[in-house]
């Protein structure tokens, strides 16, 4: 029989102790460091159409999330920075034309501007987007009526679940993409045709929330935080609300 020398067994006690420590608070049920998966949720092991599945349930199930990053829509770019849930959002969006506030509470959406933003929106000059209509408008909260073409337009930037179902799908043939990390998070990546049909980094602690999308043909770039936090949306005091009638400016 071979001994063991001394200074091996007190090295082998003392790593033993140290994960039995390490482990007592994090609840994790291994210290060997090979498994990847080790803490998780378990997603870095299923195919990409499975986690893609699993990442939209889990974002459509979800109260509340904040949304931030580029989209190109028809041709033009929006930056965007919203806070979303069921019944309503609020954010600011800019365009080509400027930075205005989005507010939906319930079916009812404003829209907060500058009067710089609705002379560029009107650019037509006199009529109802005058400087005088601009500057009635200034820093107020315009009601966007229900059948105005803008309503349509932005109101979906307000919309969690319109917004999240047009997002978070990749285009062509699904695969894995290695583990990354989103703001001290380990994530499972999935892309679209190598990376052309848009690339998606999925929480690998937790819930399997997006976190991360890059979207098809240089289409925008967002990261989805703060899932679950609530927050309040009402609608603004009426001092400080303009109701335009049955058409915005140039919509």
């Amino acid at each position: 029989m071979t001994a063991i020398p001394q200074g091996r067994t007190r090295r082998a006690a003392l790593v033993s102790a140290m994960c039995a420590l390490v482990l007592m608070g994090t609840g994790l049920v291994g210290c060997s460091g090979g498994d990847p998966d080790a803490g998780t949720n378990g997603l870095g092991k299923l195919p990409a159409d499975k986690i893609q599945s699993r990442t939209r349930t889990a974002a459509k199930s979800a109260s509340a999330v904040r949304l931030s990053g580029t989209v190109v829509s028809n041709g033009a770019t929006y930056t965007l920075d919203m806070r979303l849930k069921g019944d309503g959002g609020t954010g600011s969006v800019t365009s080509k034309n400027g930075t205005f506030r989005l507010l939906r509470v319930g079916e009812r959406l404003f829209l907060k501007a500058d009067a710089a933003f609705w002379n560029r929106e009107d650019g037509k000059g006199g009529g109802a987007g005058s400087s005088a209509a601009a500057h009635k408008l200034d820093g107020k909260y315009v009601k966007v009526p229900a059948g105005d073409p803008a309503y349509r337009r932005f109101s979906g930037f307000t919309d969690k679940d319109v917004l999240l179902d047009g997002l978070l799908t990749l285009h062509g043939t699904l695969a894995t993409d290695g583990r990354h990390e989103q703001n001290g998070v380990r994530t499972i990546r999935i892309s679209g045709d190598k990376g052309s049909g848009g690339t998606l980094d999925v929480s690998l602690e937790g819930a399997p929330y997006p976190l991360l999308l890059v979207r098809a043909g240089n289409a925008g770039t967002l990261r989805l935080t703060d899932w679950g936090k609530d927050f309040t949306v009402t609608e603004p005091p009426k001092g400080a609300t303009v109701d335009y009638g049955q058409q915005l400016p140039s919509s």
